[in-house]
């Protein structure tokens, strides 16, 4: 399928426009560095070592992943400075890590002195030195330490472990993203940030290495980059941005860039056509998809999806859209990427209407 048309695909397929997508990765780069900060990106939209490739050439240190085993496949990849953003439990996850400091660099994330010593141990069987860091909660009540003393004593007692090295602290203002009040939403953000600042404080006058200070999804990422203690963010999902990330999140500057390529397999009545995708394709439950155009580039202004069943999507169909017929190509934009992406085997990347990569995606299933 190189080099032929899109429109050739065989449907469900998960599309890429290559063009938009650059042009995302290259404004979110230049914005970052604009405001003097470094850039991990999360690789959970994407799971791609060539598409974190294209990031590092962009300007990103390295990755940001949710499991070691898919911090294994950037691994192997040559990607070797990755974030592991969630903790880790059992002796298979902590060996992996062990043995991955071997080609690589990853740093950790901890939050109880637990989760520190049982990787210091490990570590130290295996002669190799693991760098970690403190995620405190400043406000998502999920994981994290709390901040203030319960902080500082973690840190003192991470300070001392062996096999292990302590580089600084992270937090998530996830809570944060769909606050609708810009201004309210910076005061909000700024305020979870100074937990972060007071924290790296405290480090810092405790004689203890605090060089990252690491926060920012995407849908927050265009503010908190000006907070003066944040050192990197770890937006990703923007280099596809989202529906969710721009409508509800208020994100600006990107264009969606993920497509999923569908065909009219019903059609029942006038006002209402059936297509060949369904939840087993797309997640709608962050944000709804968005019928955008028919694959020849005609827009489907009137065209609403109104439901989605495990093989299906049932549109609504205004007067401008019901001359679509059996057979017919859609283009429909993924609310969310995240949980679309793991859906798929694959990514077709289109520039110019012509595919011009198939790309398998390793890090798909990576869930230990």
């Amino acid at each position: 399928m190189i080099g032929r048309p899109v429109a050739e695909l065989d449907t469900p397929a998960l599309c890429i426009d290559l063009d938009i997508m650059d042009a995302n990765m290259r404004s979110m780069a230049e914005f970052l560095a604009s405001k003097g900060k470094q850039w991990r990106p999360h690789v959970k939209c994407h799971k791609l070592p060539i598409i974190a490739h294209q990031q590092h050439r962009y300007g990103a240190i390295g990755v940001t992943s949710a499991k070691s085993t898919e911090a294994e496949i950037f691994a192997y990849a040559g990607i070797p400075d990755i974030l592991i953003a969630n903790m880790l439990a059992g002796e298979q996850k902590l060996q992996r890590v062990a043995s991955m400091c071997r080609w690589a660099n990853p740093v950790v994330a901890v939050d109880h002195f637990a989760q520190a010593e049982q990787l210091s141990q490990v570590c130290e069987r295996r002669g190799v030195r693991c760098r970690v860091i403190i995620e405190l909660d400043v406000g998502m009540t999920r994981v994290g330490a709390r901040p203030g003393p319960d902080v500082r004593e973690l840190a003192q007692g991470i300070d001392r472990l062996p096999g292990v090295k302590l580089v600084g602290i992270m937090g998530y203002e996830g809570h944060l993203l769909l606050e609708q009040d810009p201004e309210l939403k910076r005061t909000k953000i700024f305020s979870a940030m100074a937990l972060l600042e007071q924290a790296r404080d405290q480090m810092i006058a405790d004689g203890i290495n605090c060089d990252i200070v690491s926060a920012g999804g995407t849908g927050s990422y265009q503010i908190t980059a000006d907070h003066p203690a944040v050192t990197e963010l770890q937006a990703g999902g923007g280099i596809f941005a989202d529906p969710f990330y721009i409508e509800r999140c208020s994100v600006t500057g990107l264009t969606p860039a993920l497509r999923l390529l569908v065909t009219v397999a019903s059609r029942p009545k006038l006002e209402r056509a059936v297509l060949d995708a369904g939840r087993k394709s797309l997640h709608p439950d962050i944000h709804p998809p968005q019928v955008w155009r028919t694959v020849e580039g005609r827009p489907l202004v009137d065209a609403e999806v109104k439901g989605l069943s495990a093989e299906h999507m049932t549109l609504e169909l205004g007067p401008e859209s019901r001359d679509l017929v059996i057979g017919d190509k859609l283009e429909v934009i993924p609310g969310y990427s995240d949980h679309t992406t793991a859906l798929h085997d694959r990514f077709f990347g289109i520039r110019g209407g012509l595919v011009e990569a198939i790309w398998e995606i390793p890090g798909r299933g990576k869930i230990q």
